[in-house]
């Protein structure tokens, strides 16, 4: 139906009793995630267009870095992907790094590894089970919800908080991972996630009711999820072997045995198949990493970039004085610019950052995953169902917090 009445529509005539009807979905609707809003024309429930608008989330991201320090601009980071902050963290600190030709130590490099892939399985815990969620199956949303908040115990034991972490430093972190901790990572990934991906793999990976409701449901192939700038699960699905962790390795990732999904028609079922393995695999580098954790200091021994530590601040002049000029000048990058990238849960987040030289960024540009994966809505969507519009929306996992422009 909806390609009958896309060809007639070329000829500025429709085949119907009534006109199409125009409908926004957002920026409160309930089906939507944050503030989003889409246009849609619709043929009954077919959905024959559908315009994506972005600007309902307006922070100035990065017009607001322009006026903070390096150090400060961590916190922005946070808000981006409000799902896998400690990623966003760890991606900025790496691109100043590299701006300032910085190797962080090799226990840094390991616990970056270990939580990037802890807030991997968070990210796509919460993907997963709200997309089924939303297609009617509730038990799902309850089985993926309890290793959640596991894992946000463990990164509240870390840093101290759940959501806005602020945990990365230029050069490494705020502070080293709590004694005991790396046992009771080891003791989550060898126990709850495994037997909650177990549960939901019986429920959903062969239930007839939701390959259904999921397969040939907003498909795309690989030539247009490229050329739209898809990443990450969305364009691994549809068959693109595409992983910056394997294709330009970054921390220590090179040294740990991992494989890398990938679906083969770009729908949502693919999605969820893909996520689901990505799981399996984060599970895998996890525990390779924990085997390899060397010790030694988790930060740089280089003062002009970590802030002295209390006792010299409080017992000497010289690091009363760093302190005072670490706080109110901020480190001192050297002029140049840079383009880093990650592979975060949704896909690659990098950031183009330009220095003049001083204590905060002239510029920084930031590539998000879902500003593309948003941009590539009609694509999924138009011919679709309109219900299937929430189907979609769900798995390919948009954070509105990316949005922001």
């Amino acid at each position: 139906m909806a390609e009958l009445i896309a060809r007639q529509r070329t000829h500025d005539k429709l085949d119907l009793q009534t006109e199409p009807m125009r409908i926004n979905i957002g920026p409160s609707h309930p089906a939507t995630h944050a503030t989003l809003r889409f246009i849609t024309e619709l043929d009954g429930e077919t959905v024959l267009k559908l315009e994506p608008e972005f600007g309902y989330l307006h922070r100035g991201f990065e017009k607001e870095c322009e006026a903070a320090t390096w150090t400060q601009v961590v916190a922005y980071t946070d808000r981006l992907n409000y799902v896998s902050p400690l990623a966003n963290n760890i991606g900025y600190a790496m691109a100043v790094e590299k701006l300032c030709g910085l190797q962080v130590t090799e226990r840094c490099q390991y616990v970056r590894v270990i939580l990037a892939e802890l807030n991997r399985i968070m990210d796509h815990l919460v993907c997963v089970c709200t997309n089924v969620l939303d297609m009617g199956a509730l038990t799902n949303f309850w089985y993926f919800w309890a290793p959640r908040e596991e894992i946000y115990k463990l990164i509240e034991e870390v840093c101290g908080s759940r959501l806005t972490t602020t945990f990365a430093r230029i050069g490494g972190f705020a502070a080293d991972v709590p004694e005991g901790w790396t046992d009771r990572v080891r003791a989550f990934i060898e126990g709850p996630i495994l037997k909650a991906l177990a549960d939901v793999n019986a429920l959903l990976t062969k239930n007839r009711i939701f390959i259904e409701r999921a397969k040939d449901v907003g498909p795309i192939t690989a030539e247009k999820a490229i050329a739209l700038g898809f990443t990450g699960p969305c364009l691994r699905a549809t068959g693109v072997p595409l992983d910056l962790r394997k294709d330009q390795p970054y921390l220590v990732y090179d040294r740990f045995d991992f494989d890398i999904p990938v679906g083969e028609t770009g729908d949502t079922l693919d999605r969820y198949m893909v996520r689901m393995e990505e799981m399996r695999q984060s599970v895998r580098i996890i525990g390779q990493a924990l085997d390899q954790l060397p010790g030694g200091p988790i930060n740089i021994d280089d003062p002009r970039f970590m802030i002295p530590r209390k006792d010299d601040v409080y017992g000497n002049i010289e690091g009363l004085m760093n302190h005072f000029k670490f706080i109110m000048e901020g480190i001192q990058v050297p002029a140049g610019e840079v383009y880093d990238a990650t592979e975060t849960a949704n896909g690659e987040l990098g950031f183009y950052i330009v220095s003049k030289g001083g204590g905060g960024p002239y510029k920084i540009k930031v590539r998000p995953p879902c500003l593309n994966m948003f941009q590539g809505m009609p694509t999924l969507c138009e011919g679709q169902m309109l219900a299937d519009l929430v189907a979609v929306l769900g798995s390919v996992n948009i954070i509105a917090g990316e949005l922001d422009r």
